[in-house]
């Protein structure tokens, strides 16, 4: 059996709200502890030199669904830590090109589109890592956009009656994730093994021969040495790709 290379992995961090039920705390607490937690695993990622990373951050559904009061702290929770990548020297010592996919430009507040824009420029000639974060993100959304795009699109030469060819290179071309290579690996915190459940269609078009670590460790909890044993556990799986 050969070593898989691990390209593309994406994190979705599950738990802050459970982790602070279960101290008898506000949300908010679960929220600083989860960015806390971010900080350590992305800190990690980068020493393992993967060279794609994928955060998701928030869907839609978490803002509105959530209280203002719960989403006024998240914001400024992400306004602080995309002011800190822009300080953080190992962003600049690893070249990490920061990339931030989703409705945030729709759904934030000035203040933290600010600080997330300018954490995108410093690093826009960055080259080394990529570091995806997912905001105000949908894979619904990103699919529907998709194929608004398509069917908006100039026909080909030929005339008005020529098709569109529809094909897998198309429909990739016109997802936010297009510069994105597909998913080897997600990492799922707070959730059963064996049970855990798909949330809003995350990056579907992208996931398609993923493969999948579930660990009920909530978010705040997760270490990097679990971290570590999943990264380096993924060399030795056996993966059929379809087959």
């Amino acid at each position: 059996m050969g070593v898989n290379q691990l390209n593309h992995i994406a994190i979705i961090p599950d738990g802050n709200r459970r982790w602070a039920k279960n101290r008898r705390m506000t949300s908010f607490f679960g929220h600083r502890e989860g960015a806390k937690t971010a900080e350590k695993i992305l800190k990690t990622a980068f020493e393992e030199k993967i060279p794609y990373i994928t955060f998701w951050g928030c869907s839609v559904n978490n803002i509105v669904k959530r209280s203002k009061t719960e989403n006024i702290f998240l914001f400024k929770l992400f306004e602080k830590h995309f002011k800190n990548i822009i300080k953080n020297k190992e962003i600049h010592k690893n070249k990490v090109k920061i990339n931030v996919l989703g409705r945030w430009e729709e759904f934030f507040p000035e203040k933290t589109k600010s600080a997330i824009k300018k954490a995108i420029n410093v690093t826009k000639e960055y080259k080394n890592l990529h570091l995806n974060f997912l905001l105000a993100y949908s894979g619904v959304d990103e699919m529907t956009e998709a194929i608004e795009k398509i069917s908006k699109s100039n026909p080909p030469v030929g005339g008005l009656n020529s098709k569109i060819e529809i094909n897998e290179k198309l429909i990739k071309n016109n997802l936010w994730t297009k510069n994105l290579p597909p998913v080897d690996l997600i990492i799922r915190t707070g959730e059963i093994p064996n049970w855990f459940h798909w949330s809003d269609g995350f990056m579907m078009w992208d996931v398609i021969n993923a493969q999948f670590y579930s660990t009920e460790t909530l978010w705040p909890d997760f270490s990097t040495e679990e971290f570590k044993g999943v990264v380096k556990k993924f060399s030795g799986v056996e993966r059929r790709m379809g087959e």
